[in-house]
């Protein structure tokens, strides 16, 4: 109910009208679309409380066969087909389509676009939250989905996220003139362009560093606890690789 009720609130007034005057209200438009309310979708778990999951818990064998024999609703069914692709091929996948997404949407084209129409910021704000909540699924555990990485992998999707937002909210904040000239600022009237950039990128670093560091530090102590050798796992991540390549078996 948070998360929908914040993606709400961003796109109706007074907050859509604040988009259109100052950065800081895009950044957190961006913040919310892209970071929290995926997020938080995937931490709540809405799945059994909106009746697309069973309640009970879903039970495997050791070969990962399905053992329950409670009727199976939508979600326990994709879970299940998610339980048998396990890989860091989609991982990957997801990572490159959230930066890509990061660029294209705090991008000056786009964002002056969603200034000048403001509509556009409901396309946004879909293909953020559908982009983040496959990612999210990926890095917490979200009964009955459970990521399909290991550890070391989560962490290093956590930081490549989160460093793609860090980037583009630096480099905004750095530039002498602003990415999007959409958005006027008047000398002596409310925000200075400067003040705005700054805020924007303020907001956009502690979103992105409250959602994620978590997740990288969680599984980082959870991995180094594990009774398996942490050296060993990842060796043998690397020696899996090296003989079947990244993104799967080399012909």
């Amino acid at each position: 109910m948070v998360a929908l009720t914040a993606w709400v609130l961003a796109l109706v007034p007074p907050f859509v009208t604040w988009s259109t005057r100052y950065e800081f209200a895009q950044a957190i438009q961006f913040g919310l679309f892209a970071v929290a309310v995926p997020a938080m979708v995937v931490a709540g778990g809405p799945w059994r409380w909106l009746g697309l999951a069973s309640k009970r818990p879903l039970q495997f064998d050791s070969d990962g066969r399905l053992l329950s024999t409670a009727p199976l609703r939508p979600v326990d069914r994709i879970a299940s087909r998610r339980l048998n692709e396990l890989g860091h091929r989609r991982a990957i996948v997801l990572v490159l389509v959230f930066v890509a997404q990061t660029i294209l949407w705090r991008s000056s084209p786009v964002v002056n676009a969603l200034v000048r129409h403001p509509w556009l910021e409901v396309i946004e704000s879909l293909a953020l939250v559908g982009a983040g909540v496959l990612l999210w699924l990926d890095l917490i555990e979200s009964a009955p989905f459970r990521p399909r990485t290991t550890r070391p992998f989560r962490i290093g999707m956590s930081a490549t996220a989160m460093w793609a937002v860090w980037v583009t909210a630096y480099l905004m904040a750095m530039s002498h003139n602003s990415w999007y000239p959409a958005i006027h600022h008047e000398a002596g009237r409310g925000l200075s362009q400067s003040a705005d950039q700054q805020i924007s990128a303020a907001i956009l670093w502690f979103t992105s560093a409250v959602a994620f560091m978590p997740v990288v530090f969680s599984n980082l102590i959870r991995w180094l606890q594990s009774e398996d050798d942490p050296d060993d796992e990842l060796y043998q991540l690397v020696r899996q690789h090296r003989t079947r390549g990244f993104f799967g078996t080399n012909p």
